[in-house]
């Protein structure tokens, strides 16, 4: 056992970077539950250590897929954003599978975390080991939160139980229990983690109260809508109790001063942008790299020798996948309004005739989000990469084009300097702080059916502001005066700062609105009687009766699909967990 412990000793100090892939490799079970394992606090560190390989922006080994590419909750899944093939979630025929990974995989890691979490319980120095305590209860939560988003009701485990334990086969346990854990979990977290750390990329206590607003956010809007209809203006006790929680633990993070929007003179609005791609080698005009970052609140970090598995600025660069006119359509104008409201089109807005037209005068992320015609842009190739980082470089960029797809293309994700395929290696943002700053504006606005000028200030508007200087605030006043929903506008700011981030279906789906938004066409660009008739002559697809540009049509919704499907394996093995609503048969 000596030279066991000797040898995760030493394959954690050859770690060079916190990439947070576990140390130990506990099996079989005998070594994992050995005393002798646990008989140091330098042992539950290490162990801890795996557990920062739980975030989802992995899958099938390839890292950002999760969240970018497809998975339970990747935009290709909702109804922003389509892909070459119709993906069978967003259309709506998605069936039960025989099996199903993530069940498998979130209990394999729960019984990680209640391994640790249990053989905490005996040891002697508690102090010693209350970073790795408090990891431990964050990351179940964190796995509990997942489970309960792609299933609903779970069995709630909190001690080491293995997937052929009996007590795998109970019946499931109510959501509210399990997110009370999950609650509970983050709370204590919270108290036990620093606030800042030596090594980057671990927890601090901002982290746990962060992922605390997501988790009670979103369970009491699920809650509220669910409840009361996509309508609803009234709180129950429960939903009122977690939204203070919420509003509470995105306070705690504000007051705190330790994060920031990130956000450089030199780059200006295009922060934004950059700021995703963002790595140790030189990788923008102003010289900043990852350590510069001061919005990740947590981050799964990536190394230029990790070798991620996804290209992913081949999988994102123009019209890799296609953004849709429903997304193009929700950035607001410079005035704050959006391109039509109240019955009215905004005077700023200037159509569609033109290729670029209908991105002038809108909100910056537009532009460093989507690539408009004309946009100079830049690859991961020997041809065209960023080598001085001025204007130089503009003889090496490619001119983006129109005659693709949905004939919107995308800007976010691609890295400009030269790098092998797979292997671009900025960090993935797991929670930002401009995340924590869009759920306090909705739990606030949630919590009292109103939210104050001054609250937006400090939250919503940093947001808006950080790419559009010039923007007119959101305010009451704005909302008030031009016949706007204050509900609305919230959720619009929060769609488009997180795009492609893997947020939308999700909240499509806590605010009961999937019901509405995911039947709808996919569109592209409005073809007939505008510049892209003359420039993409030989666009073949099917328009609509506004002329526009049909990517997927017949779509549709069914209330079952707000849950994912129980895989019938695990249906066999135990027939108390029981199918969810709707796929019974």
């Amino acid at each position: 056992m000596k030279s066991y412990i000797k040898s995760i000793k030493l394959a954690c100090m050859a770690m060079a970077s916190m990439a947070m892939v576990s140390c130990l490799d506990f099996s079989p079970e005998a070594q994992m539950n050995d005393d002798s394992v646990w008989s140091k606090a330098n042992n539950f560190q290490l162990f801890a250590n795996q557990f920062y390989t739980y975030t989802h922006d992995i899958q099938s080994g390839a890292s950002y897929q999760y969240a970018v590419s497809d998975g339970p909750h990747s935009d290709t899944r909702s109804d922003l954003i389509a892909g070459a093939n119709v993906n069978v979630y967003s259309q709506g025929t998605n069936t039960i599978p025989q099996s199903d990974g993530n069940y498998t995989t979130l209990y394999r890691q729960i019984y990680y975390t209640n391994l640790l979490l249990k053989k905490a319980a005996s040891f002697g120095n508690k102090e010693a080991i209350a970073v790795s305590v408090a990891e431990a209860k964050f990351f179940r939560a964190y796995c509990y939160f997942e489970l309960v988003q792609l299933y609903g009701n779970v069995i709630l485990l909190t001690e080491p139980v293995d997937m052929d334990s009996p007590k795998m086969n109970a019946q499931r346990d109510d959501r509210s229990l399990v997110i009370d854990q999950c609650v509970k979990d983050l709370q204590e977290a919270a108290k036990d983690l620093p606030e800042t750390v030596s090594e980057a990329g671990r927890l601090t206590c901002d982290a746990a109260n962060a992922m605390l607003s997501r988790v009670a956010l979103y369970e009491a809007t699920w809650q509220k809508f669910h409840t009361g209809g996509a309508d609803a203006t009234t709180n129950s006790e429960r939903v009122t109790s977690l939204l203070n929680t919420a509003k509470t633990a995105a306070k705690a993070v504000m007051e705190g001063n330790r994060y920031k929007l990130f956000y450089s003179d030199k780059l200006g609005t295009e922060s934004y942008r950059y700021m995703f791609i963002l790595e140790d080698e030189k990788c923008n005009p102003a010289g900043l790299t990852t350590k510069d970052n001061t919005e990740y609140i947590l981050a799964r970090r990536h190394k230029a020798t990790d070798g991620v598995g996804l290209n992913i600025t081949k999988a994102y660069l123009t019209n890799a996948v296609y953004p849709t006119r429903k997304l193009a359509n929700m950035y607001v104008c410079q005035n704050g309004l959006p391109i039509t409201y109240n019955g009215t089109t905004n005077a700023m807005f200037k159509g569609y005739d033109q290729a670029t037209s209908e991105y002038q005068n809108r909100d910056n992320r537009m532009l460093t989000t989507l690539a408009p015609r004309g946009t100079k842009v830049w690859d991961n190739t020997v041809d065209h990469c960023r080598t001085a980082w001025d204007d130089s470089d503009l003889a090496r960029a490619k001119e983006v084009g129109v005659t693709a797809n949905s004939g919107y293309q995308t800007h976010k994700w691609a890295v400009e300097r030269q790098v092998a395929d797979r292997f671009e290696c900025m960090d993935f943002p797991v929670i930002r702080y401009a995340e924590v700053l869009l759920n306090f504006a909705e739990a606030v606005y949630e919590l009292q059916g109103r939210i104050s000028d001054s609250d937006l200030d400090k939250s919503l508007n940093l947001v808006r502001l950080r790419s559009n200087p010039n923007m007119v605030k959101l305010s009451n006043a704005l909302v008030d005066n031009n016949g706007l929903s204050m509900r609305e506008e919230i959720r619009r700011e929060r769609t488009v700062e997180l795009t492609f981030e893997g947020f939308r279906i999700d909240d499509l789906k806590r605010w009961a609105t999937a019901p509405v938004e995911m039947p709808q066409d996919q569109l592209g660009v409005k073809w007939r009687g505008t510049q892209f008739e003359t420039l993409w002559a030989n666009q073949s697809r099917q328009l609509n009766s506004e002329g526009c540009i049909i990517l997927y049509d017949n779509r549709k919704w069914d209330d079952k699909l707000y849950l994912y499907p129980l895989p019938s394996d695990q249906l066999q093995l135990n027939p108390n967990i029981g199918q969810n609503p709707g796929w019974e048969k």
